[in-house]
């Protein structure tokens, strides 16, 4: 896999061997993306891998069904854009080519009773992206650059991660928009949706992760704005061929089976499910933001009962044994206080509010001119419109056996979800003021998805939120609420937190790992031949002092 970004930057495994010379074994609980992307990488190095997923297919969050009569549902449309590197490096092993997922040629955007925004023919290289954006776009007349505030909008591309996500703590992403004062059109088109894309609320999403977004897709990648959706549904042509690559490398995959509960013991880890209990010598832990919390307080009364090196008291092999001699960290009160921050920073982690899918089969066909898909804003529910049988195989069956239409409605961010009808009577009100053709369409069947199972990616400070490593051994942490020093996001971040947990119980084998890809961590006025100039003059731009010389806020010391 090789990135068309020339800034895209490729970040080495720790050194190691090919291969274990021993088993190890892993349990990983989750078959979504993450859980899927470590136990790829932990077989293909030797590793006796375990996957425990409480659904009935893998996937998890982008996960798909069978419903009877050809029909299928899922948790929603899914953008595999370009700049999802790691993603793409994982699907690639059972489709190199990438010949499932097809191109789709625009991503319009439209603003209720206001105009369309589409990147069809916007450059994909910045600063020209940006450059075609302003010009092209009508919701960003050229005289509302005059009220835009220069220091702040310098910001988007004055990036440098980590640091940046530090930079934005405590700010959520509807103050940035209000200090950069975007017209107001633009605001939702161009940044707001990416807020929402998280299932948030702006004035409860951080400004950071905002920020991150638009550099990762528009302002500092010249993979562009366009994406990629899979040929038919999730599971036909996505997850059940990955399962069965992970089961051809000896991967024994549970699913339907529950985690309940994990305990660490003196061989390693054990994790209580509804089919009963595994053993293994290490464990990655890439459920939901939800199941994560709870299987890290099963644990027990936080650190209280554990020692330094994460070992529960009552689990300990008899004093003076050679296992107990081998398992005997030293303990001190810091190592006590760390641990039990940690759990707290575990347990602070919140959900994101509901979402809803709602999944119509019309005896009509929708108008032949509609995209593929068409972000929305501005409407009572309605955040985005999908015509599925413009691009997957299955739906596109149906159309043709019924003469009609498979539409998908979004909703995100619901705080406080109606009850189930009028939820689906105020999204088709949407849908029938963005399609008109649609009021008059009878509607053969039709599935109502609510959940409220995705991260929020808050205001509080990025370095409290938890990572891959934990300072329980042999315990990883995978999944796209899970902190990552680069600057990926939603199923991208997910594949890519897989990948880290995997290398980090390989690095500890000394077993060399997998390459990681990531868009260019520095925003352009930090890179090439401006950078080096900059370097000369000294720290500059938001991490120092603003664009245009004034102090605005301390710079936070690199983490690197």
């Amino acid at each position: 896999m090789t990135p068309h970004d020339p800034h895209a930057v490729r970040i080495p495994a720790a050194p190691g061997r090919d291969r274990l010379l021993r088993p190890k074994t892993v349990t990983v609980i989750g078959g979504g993306i993450a859980g899927l992307s470590a136990a790829v990488i932990l077989a293909e190095r030797g590793s006796e891998v375990t996957i425990v997923e409480s659904g009935h297919r893998l996937g998890g969050r982008v996960r798909a069904w069978p419903l009877g009569d050809g029909r299928t549902m899922s948790r929603g449309f899914h953008a595999f854009f370009r700049q999802y590197y790691n993603l793409r490096d994982l699907l690639a092993r059972t489709d190199p080519d990438l010949d499932r997922l097809r191109p789709i040629p625009d991503y319009p955007l439209t603003r209720r009773g206001g105009p369309t925004d589409s990147f069809a023919s916007i450059p994909r290289i910045p600063p020209f992206n940006l450059l075609g954006f302003v010009l092209a776009s009508p919701t960003f007349p050229l005289r509302g650059l005059l009220d835009v505030d220069l220091r702040t909008a310098l910001e988007l591309i004055d990036v440098d991660f980590p640091d940046s996500f530090s930079f934005y703590d405590g700010e959520s992403a509807a103050a940035f928009l209000d200090r950069l004062r975007f017209p107001e059109q633009a605001r939702d088109l161009a940044l707001e949706v990416f807020a929402r894309s998280f299932f948030a609320d702006p004035c409860k999403f951080s400004a950071g992760e905002l920020v991150a977004m638009f550099h990762t897709y528009f302002a500092g990648s010249a993979e562009g704005l366009l994406f990629d959706v899979p040929d038919d549904d999730y599971d036909t042509a996505l997850w059940a061929p990955l399962g069965r690559y992970l089961q051809n490398l000896g991967v024994r995959i549970e699913t339907g089976t529950e985690a309940r509960a994990i305990s660490r013991s003196s061989r390693g880890w054990s994790v209580e499910t509804t089919a009963g209990d595994i053993d293994s010598d290490a464990l990655v832990l890439a459920a939901d933001p939800a199941g994560t919390r709870r299987l890290i307080a099963t644990l027990g009364a936080h650190a209280d009962g554990m020692d330094a090196g994460g070992v529960s008291q009552s689990s300990r092999p008899a004093r003076g044994s050679r296992s107990a001699q081998e398992c005997t960290p030293s303990s001190s009160g810091a190592d006590h206080e760390r641990m039990q921050a940690w759990f707290d920073r575990v347990e602070a982690g919140r959900n994101a509010p509901s979402f809803a899918v709602l999944r119509l089969w019309f005896a009509e066909a929708v108008s032949a001119e509609r995209p593929a898909f068409l972000g929305t804003s501005g409407f009572d529910l309605l955040d985005n419109v999908s015509v599925l049988e413009r691009f997957e195989a299955g739906a596109a069956r149906w159309t043709n056996d019924h003469a009609g239409s498979v539409v998908e409605l979004h909703a995100y961010a619901l705080t406080d979800p109606p009850p189930e009808d009028e939820l689906i009577e105020r999204l088709l009100a949407d849908l029938h003021d963005v399609y008109p053709e649609t009021q008059h369409f009878e509607i053969l069947h039709h599935e109502l998805l609510i959940e409220s199972d995705c991260g929020l990616t808050d205001t509080r400070p990025w370095g409290k939120r938890p990572g891959v490593t934990t300072p329980l051994p042999g315990l990883v942490l995978a999944g796209d609420h899970i902190r990552c020093e680069l600057p990926v996001a939603l199923m991208e971040r997910a594949a890519t937190t897989g990948y880290l947990a995997a290398n980090e119980l390989l690095a500890d084998w000394r077993v060399e790992g997998t390459p990681i890809w990531s868009p260019s961590r520095q925003g352009m006025l930090r890179r090439g031949l401006l950078g080096r100039l900059r370097q000369h003059r000294g720290p500059e731009g938001p991490m120092g002092r603003d664009p245009l010389g004034s102090q605005r806020r301390p710079k936070k010391e690199s983490s690197r």
